[in-house]
């Protein structure tokens, strides 16, 4: 500041005016109140108009996560759900022990142990319920087994026996379907067959689905019925009909293994 800029008093000024006064005596102008009110007011829309904003997006991004199926990657397991041969949620009824013949054991290559026992055979013109009826004179073969897992985890539900029958019981139309199996006697075969869990022994726990695949319960043993797709004569009995396992997945040296009846 040059010296004739300075008061008298020796105050030193502090505005942007010479001795704190505007030129021509004019007052320097400030907001008016009005113009500071519209401004805090427009503050505070925003600022709510922002919270606002950011509740919408939360509850959008919820509503995501919500309804977006579990892509599987890192997040919990899906609970598995009742299963059976009969298809997802079908009940499969609790019965006791039966009688049966001695267990055999078996274990996969994947590490899964069982045991089968054979419970009786027979013939029955729908031997798994509603069943398209045989030609006259004939009739299916059917067998029922215990499967029990043997181990302290699931198991894969699997059915290790298959169902064999004289070929001189089979109709010269299904000759060509029955198949000889290495290890079995020569004078049987199997007809084309499907099996079915037909009962929780001792109040077993059901089968259950778990990623895409059905697996025993720990411990649990089923009644299961192996039937014939295709008839046998009328003339077949019980005492014809015979259980193996001989599947390489359950037996390594390709010999078929018999299930004793009791």
């Amino acid at each position: 500041m040059h010296d004739n800029q300075r008061p008298q008093d020796g105050r030193q000024r502090s505005g942007p005016y010479p001795y704190d006064r505007p030129p021509h005596g004019r007052q320097p102008r400030r907001p008016s109140s009005h113009r500071r009110r519209k401004r805090a007011s427009a503050g505070r829309l925003g600022l709510a108009g922002a919270v606002a904003g950011a509740v919408g997006i939360a509850a959008i991004a919820a509503g995501i996560v919500l309804l977006r199926p579990d892509s599987g990657s890192g997040g919990p397991a899906t609970e598995p759900s009742l299963a059976s041969e009969g298809g997802v949620g079908v009940q499969i009824a609790s019965v006791p022990a039966p009688k049966a013949g001695a267990p055999l054991n078996v274990t996969t290559p994947e590490g899964y142990g069982y045991s089968l026992a054979a419970i009786r055979a027979g013939t029955d013109r729908q031997p798994l319920g509603a069943t398209q009826a045989p030609p006259s004179g004939t009739t299916y073969a059917y067998a029922d087994y215990v499967l029990t897992n043997t181990q302290r985890r699931p198991v894969l539900l699997d059915f290790p026996a298959d169902l064999f029958m004289p070929k001189d019981r089979v109709p010269a139309s299904a000759q060509e379907r029955c198949m000889p199996q290495a290890g079995i006697p020569d004078d049987m075969c199997t007809l084309p067959n499907h099996s079915k869990v037909t009962g929780r022994i001792d109040g077993a726990g059901p089968p259950v689905e778990d990623g895409g695949d059905t697996m025993i319960p720990a411990g649990a043993s089923y009644i299961v019925r192996i039937a014939s797709d295709l008839p046998v004569e009328d003339g077949a009995s019980s005492g014809d009909l015979r259980l193996y396992v001989w599947n390489a997945r359950f037996t390594s040296d390709r010999k078929g293994i018999g299930l004793a009846f009791p």
